[in-house]
């Protein structure tokens, strides 16, 4: 299960449309930039910036609820005794582009925008009570994840590469791989994760 936000796979869709789409990613790209300055690296505000507006904070809760719903599947799959294994998985630790809430409930906006972050983080919350068996957590160094992912800004991957590590997700075991080695070696190394934890690969 994918329980990522998506929004790079829509930018992507949106720039595809002619004549008008580049216009509209750069200025998406631009809004959620705008939106996760301040954010923090170690559990700290690096600046003291405000939520952002009513339209974007509402695009930024809509994505969060859709993950909120791929939650919820995941949990209805778990209750059938199935084993889940998922593409990133939600932290309430630090918000921003980190699979925490996007709205930092720390920031000062309007009413409304206020509101919307507060329930955003009740909702990551609630994601993040549910402790996983097992995070694979997936090591790169800034310049692997730029030349995998020339589309990303330096400056963002540079700050989740520094808060990735902090993250304990409840508890939960975290088994670190080196990724920077050849996709094959990778593969196989978290194959071998998933067999010593009982899960087929």
């Amino acid at each position: 299960m994918y329980l990522g936000l998506g929004t790079g796979d829509l930018g992507r869709r949106i720039g595809g449309i002619p004549l008008i789409g580049r216009i509209a990613e750069r200025f998406l790209t631009g809004k959620a930039s705008k939106a996760h300055e301040g954010h923090a690296v170690s559990g700290r505000n690096i600046k003291e910036k405000r939520l952002p507006g009513l339209a974007t904070a509402l695009a930024m809760f809509g994505f969060s609820l859709a993950r909120y719903r791929r939650f919820r599947q995941v949990l209805g799959y778990r209750r059938q005794g199935v084993q889940v294994i998922t593409d990133r998985y939600p932290q309430a630790e630090v918000p921003g582009s980190f699979d925490g809430p996007g709205l930092s409930w720390a920031r000062k906006g309007s009413a409304l925008v206020e509101r919307l972050a507060q329930r955003e983080r009740a909702l990551y919350e609630d994601m993040a009570s549910y402790r996983p068996t097992l995070v694979i957590r997936l090591n790169v160094d800034v310049d692997t994840a730029l030349a995998r992912k020339s589309d990303h800004q330096r400056a963002m991957l540079e700050k989740k590469i520094a808060v990735v590590p902090t993250l304990r997700f409840g508890g939960a075991q975290i088994v670190d791989v080196d990724a920077t080695r050849p996709y094959h070696d990778v593969l196989e190394g978290i194959r071998a994760v998933l067999r010593r934890h009982g899960m087929p690969s």
